[in-house]
């Protein structure tokens, strides 16, 4: 059995091979039972977790399991809030196949699943992307949404400033042909966005809903929480939402259960989720015009695709 470690993982992927190989996976019949998350702790200051993520297609079982502890970093600056690992499994024969690190799969897989949903949903001249975070996936959120767009403009919001300058030097130093530049004016930046990809821990909304206008892809990954939320009732109530799976969003994502209490909101609303768009079940963007919002809280599927192809490529050096 293999074991890959994260490096390993960054030398296998790509964004073309991987938003590919998901949007093949995601056109199949597979197996995805919803996802456990426990808390390690029930009061009301702790947030510990652990959780396990299964599924499977025709090739592959998979099992990604992951520790979350958020107070990690200002215990020891040598932990991480979250440590993960994906085991795949041979579908024919159930033998072990490797042990794939799950947190670099996971940066690779958000984004490129956001980049996949872009694809069917934002308008294909978008030259123009904001990336609201600073975190660890802001780089990979830029990049990969460049992949299928042609981008030519991208600014980077945070709070941090120092943060922020990283992120925009990170994406500089793999898209040298791309104009990068810190937001200095988020409202301006929102209001002149093709698309607008979020990526924060922040708990409420991150700005106003009256802000995006006609014809902007709106892109949500941070929040998984269902008290919290990236984007405002304002925003949810003038666009047209997908996700990437209901089982997991309808039951985890503040984005959705908050207007739903609200009374401004109804599961019924949502147009579809990444399946059906891959399927053609369902189409995505139906106008210039359409504002569309893209919400994600991460899939198991994804995982098995990302550590799949990772296996894949390291079989065949």
């Amino acid at each position: 059995m293999f074991v890959i470690n994260a490096e390993s993982v960054h030398q296998s992927l790509n964004f073309p091979d991987l938003i590919q190989s998901l949007k093949q996976t995601f056109s199949r019949p597979a197996g995805m039972p919803q996802r456990q998350v426990f808390s390690l702790d029930e009061t009301a200051d702790n947030h510990d977790a652990f959780a396990v993520l299964p599924s499977w297609n025709e090739q592959t079982i998979a099992i990604k399991a992951f520790t979350y502890f958020p107070g990690n970093p200002s215990k020891d600056s040598n932990l991480t809030s979250l440590y993960s690992k994906i085991l795949i499994f041979s579908r024919e024969t159930g033998e072990p196949q490797a042990l794939v690190d799950g947190t670099s799969v996971t940066f690779w897989r958000t984004a490129a699943i956001s980049a996949l949903g872009s694809d069917y949903l934002s308008r294909a001249d978008s030259s123009k992307l904001l990336v609201c975070g600073t975190g660890n996936l802001a780089s990979f959120m830029a990049l990969a949404h460049a992949s299928v767009r042609p981008i030519t403009q991208i600014t980077v919001w945070g709070r941090n400033p120092e943060k922020a300058r990283n992120t925009v030097e990170l994406i500089r130093n793999q898209r040298p042909d791309i104009e990068v530049m810190l937001c200095t004016d988020l409202e301006q930046s929102v209001r002149q966005a093709d698309i607008i990809s979020c990526a924060t821990g922040s708990a409420t909304p991150l700005f106003k809903g009256d802000w995006v206008q006609p014809g902007t892809h709106t892109d949500f990954v941070g929040n998984h929480n269902h008290d919290r939320r990236e984007f405002d009732t304002q925003l949810i109530n003038k666009s047209s939402v997908y996700v990437d799976s209901k089982i997991n969003v309808f039951a985890e994502a503040g984005e959705l259960l908050i207007p739903i209490a609200e009374g401004a909101f109804s599961f019924e609303d949502v147009k579809g989720e990444l399946s059906q768009l891959c399927t053609e079940q369902i189409k995505g963007r139906i106008s210039d015009d359409e504002i569309t919002i893209f919400k994600t809280v991460g899939t198991a599927l994804a995982d098995l695709v990302g550590a799949q192809l990772v296996y894949s490529k390291s079989t065949q050096k």
